[in-house]
């Protein structure tokens, strides 16, 4: 066989990305992964507007079929709600992560990339493709094997997520803010939710968690059915200094992440691959380690704006009192988080 174009290091979302939007633009790609199919993560699992529509550029359509649409954000906290409903009427969609990947394989499928599951890759030395991309997680290889490693910011929090059998009882996705946690709820399917804690305490759990949000949530999953393991997962903030050297980039959490609160880590890795091979195609990949920073300014800007409700109670009853008086600065904080 000839050697590929595009030789993509793991086949989670944002590999398959890579790959689907490097075939549309006539490159024969190879995908290995360690793992087998579908890859699990522990993730809220809600896909903002902006998420579904990065998808769209590149080839990967998301349809409604896929889980459950929401139509806006509901914050509770301090003893009230406030909610926005995503601008011109867009829709978000909850879907259960293996189910998605299960839908980004498929697609890489019939575009004609050459998946290899169960094949871990313990050097790039010896590969010989144009272009290798590392796509291998927030403990990427590929990024220490470029000398990709060096970070200008880390920090780091921790997510527990878990499903239940019950109806959504809204069409919103909420987020309960109680001290030094969030937990978020978004409707996956007809008769099942996905909540997802997030906290700065690794020993924090959801049955620990959710009697801190009485009556609000925990009288609401009382007695629910679960229907998955608490799965857990580190949820950081990193910038590197360099996303590409040579013919090596990195994209995904291999290059730089999010904090979950976010929900932008997907709409992220979607718009890297847009990026990273329009550079490819250009020849220039100093073109996308140039650009890629800017991609996450606004994930950024808007997690520090909303973890300033994490820092105590006093702060989140002056911020929901305000919030609940105007919501339209909810409308417009929203608006330009999903622009």
């Amino acid at each position: 066989m000839a050697d590929p174009d595009v030789f993509v290091i793991g086949g989670g979302p944002a590999g398959l990305a890579v790959a689907i939007a490097a075939r549309r633009k006539g490159y024969s790609v190879v995908v290995a992964d360690g793992n087998r199919h579908p890859i699990d993560k522990a993730c809220g699992e809600g896909l903002l507007p902006d998420s579904r529509r990065a998808a769209a550029c590149i080839g990967i359509h998301l349809p409604a079929a896929l889980g459950f649409e929401f139509r806006g954000i509901r914050f509770h906290g301090a003893g009230r709600s406030v909610e926005a409903d995503f601008p011109r009427g867009a829709l978000g969609v909850g879907v259960r992560r293996v189910r998605l990947h299960e839908t980004l394989v498929e697609a890489a499928e019939q575009a004609g990339v050459e998946l290899r599951w169960g094949a871990p890759v313990t050097g790039i030395e010896d590969i010989r493709a144009r272009w290798i991309i590392g796509a291998d997680g927030a403990r990427s290889r590929v990024r220490r094997w470029a000398a990709l490693d060096s970070c200008t910011r880390n920090s780091h929090r921790f997510s527990y997520r878990r499903h239940y059998a019950i109806a959504p009882w809204t069409d919103y996705v909420e987020i309960h803010w109680g001290e030094g946690c969030q937990v978020y709820v978004t409707p996956v399917g007809p008769s099942e939710v996905c909540l997802a804690l997030i906290s700065r305490t690794q020993e924090l759990r959801l049955d620990d968690a959710l009697p801190r949000f009485f009556p609000t949530l925990h009288e609401r999953i009382a007695g629910a059915p679960v229907t998955s393991r608490e799965r857990g997962a580190v949820t950081a903030t990193m910038q590197l200094r360099s996303v590409a050297r040579g013919n090596v980039a990195l994209v995904g959490d291999a290059s730089g992440s999010v904090d979950a609160i976010s929900g932008d880590g997907l709409c992220l890795s979607f718009k890297q691959a847009a990026l990273l091979t329009d550079a490819m195609a250009q020849g220039d990949m100093e073109r996308y380690d140039r650009l890629h920073p800017r991609l996450a300014f606004k994930p950024n800007f808007m997690t520090k704006t909303m973890l300033v409700l994490d820092r105590g109670p006093k702060i989140r009853r002056w911020a929901f009192g305000a919030l609940s008086a105007q919501p339209g600065i909810f409308e417009r904080l929203l608006a330009l988080h999903v622009a």
